[in-house]
């Protein structure tokens, strides 16, 4: 029996071709290499091995047939399979934890590549949801006009309306949320309601000695969230003066060009409340999810690609 990832070779080297009869009665030869590679990946993370000696398609009726989805039409098997992962298996559904500066900003967009899966910011979906002016958006939108904090139970819904698109099908990163330990039990109840659960937490640990040079340096682009630090990851448009210091008009973002900031409270000032809040709010949470074994510590204060490397061993579901 081959794995999927024999399988994969086996077809990559045989390249599976579909003949189609044309009115002139003349065929032409097309691959179905990228099929099975869209579909190998929901396979692979299923953990799923399939026995596949021969892939063919044929001709049979002026309909193709794939001996590796028993019939049907290639992309009718493909999105198939995409609706059985999704309803079947668990959605990866990841909380990032880690204190400013710890490289959420970095790896939590490394991660939704890697996995498809979207990451999101409860500011970004808040300010989604009053633009959209869904219900839920409307209280938001309220609250804020009268110039208050918007409730736990107006961002859990903000969220709940959220993770039925289509991107979260098979799961999303929350950044951002929970930020306590009733939020936390608040998102539970919520997921619960959905038939889901919070499947990862990953913890970004960086002693607090460490930050506050990160904190000082970093600048960022507003739009994605990219973020970058003028010793460790400097833009490459940047510039610096005769102190060595950047100049402010040459940081901007690598891929669109556009300017980078910095935010107000990246401050060393302002880190030192930042930590005492993140620290008295965050340990309470951890220790909650703790008990369900789905809590991994990864050590930030390394290379990139050493804290990369931690990351993806904290990401495997054994």
């Amino acid at each position: 029996m081959f794995t999927i990832r024999t399988a994969s070779r086996h077809v990559k080297s045989s390249l599976v071709r579909v003949r189609t009869i044309t009115a002139a009665s003349k065929s032409r030869t097309v691959t179905n290499e990228e099929s099975f590679r869209k579909v190998a990946p929901y396979l692979a993370v299923a953990g799923l091995t399939i026995g596949l000696s021969t892939t063919q398609l044929s001709e049979r009726d002026e309909k193709v047939e794939c001996g590796l989805f028993s019939g049907g039409d290639v992309e009718d098997a493909v999105k198939k399979t995409e609706t059985k992962f999704a309803t079947y298996w668990p959605r990866n559904i990841m909380i990032l934890f880690g204190p400013p500066g710890a490289g959420k900003g970095t790896h939590g967009p490394k991660i939704e590549d890697m996995l498809g899966i979207p990451q999101l910011s409860t500011g970004d979906m808040l300010r989604a949801a009053v633009g959209a002016q869904t219900e839920v958006g409307k209280k938001a939108q309220a609250v804020m006009k009268a110039g208050g904090l918007v409730s736990d139970d107006i961002v859990v819904g903000i969220i709940r309306d959220r993770i039925t698109e289509e991107d979260c099908k098979f799961g999303f990163i929350l950044d951002g949320f929970p930020r306590t330990l009733v939020q936390a039990k608040a998102l539970d109840t919520m997921l619960a309601e959905e038939g889901a659960c919070v499947t990862k937490v990953i913890e970004l640990q960086v002693p607090d000695q460490v930050l506050e040079e990160r904190i000082c340096g970093r600048w960022i682009h507003k739009k994605s969230g990219r973020s970058y630090h003028i010793k460790f990851a400097p833009p490459k448009s940047m510039k610096v003066d005769a102190d060595g210091k950047p100049v402010a008009d040459s940081m901007n973002d690598d891929q669109t060009g556009e300017p980078l900031m910095q935010r107000a409270d990246d401050t060393a000032s302002a880190l030192l409340k930042r930590l005492k809040g993140y620290h008295g709010e965050t340990v309470p949470i951890l220790k909650h999810y703790e008990s369900n074994g789905i809590v991994k510590a990864v050590n930030a204060n390394q290379g990139m690609d050493g804290v990369w490397s931690e990351v993806l061993g904290s990401l495997n579901r054994k």
